[in-house]
């Protein structure tokens, strides 16, 4: 390859990141307390390789086109238990997915909302529309890349509205309409 085609690609590749860091600035800058470090941390492609998802649910999923994929921790929605997890974004769901099958999909078309805090936490909770019977409630995950992400999701779900920057509790649903409460306070 040529030196100058070489550069072309690489200017392109810069200017996608320098992209999804103006969208991320929009959306977080002044609102969590985490931000300002995030700012010189390099967006990557991906942070779960294909070789490392199972192949059985890559078999059932490649077809949507993965556009992201990273390991979260994902809590039970009673006594909060943490769970190891992938999340994966394809072109129409993000699928949690553990390391034999899938847990759970959430099409973006029932993704109510996302909440995060105001702190340098890095949970998440996706809101889904009760009106899918096959969900059991919110979603509620830690992810050590929150930024990167949650960019990510609103980029490949054209949500760029979803995401809530919310201070002191975040309430989320449970199944058959019961709901819960995450409170967030500072470490002393």
């Amino acid at each position: 390859m040529r030196p100058g085609i070489l550069l072309l690609v690489f200017f392109r590749r810069h200017r996608h990141w320098l992209q999804l860091k103006g969208i991320t600035s929009v959306i977080f800058k002044g609102k969590k307390d985490s931000y300002p470090q995030s700012v010189s941390q390099p967006y990557v492609d991906t942070r779960i390789s294909e070789q490392d998802i199972n192949m059985k649910v890559l078999q059932m999923i490649r077809h949507e086109g993965i556009k992201y994929s990273i390991p979260i921790v994902k809590y039970d929605r009673n006594g909060f238990k943490a769970r190891p997890r992938q999340l994966i974004l394809t072109q129409t769901a993000a699928y949690v997915v553990d390391d034999a099958k899938i847990k759970q999909r959430v099409l973006y078309t029932t993704l109510n909302g996302v909440s995060v805090s105001t702190l340098s936490d890095g949970i998440i909770i996706f809101h889904i529309a009760s009106e899918d019977d096959k969900q059991k409630g919110d979603l509620i995950m830690q992810c050590d890349h929150l930024f990167e992400a949650l960019t990510k999701l609103i980029v490949v779900a054209n949500k760029q509205s979803a995401i809530n920057v919310v201070q002191g509790s975040i309430t989320f649903q449970m199944q058959a309409g019961k709901e819960g409460i995450v409170e967030f306070s500072s470490g002393q």
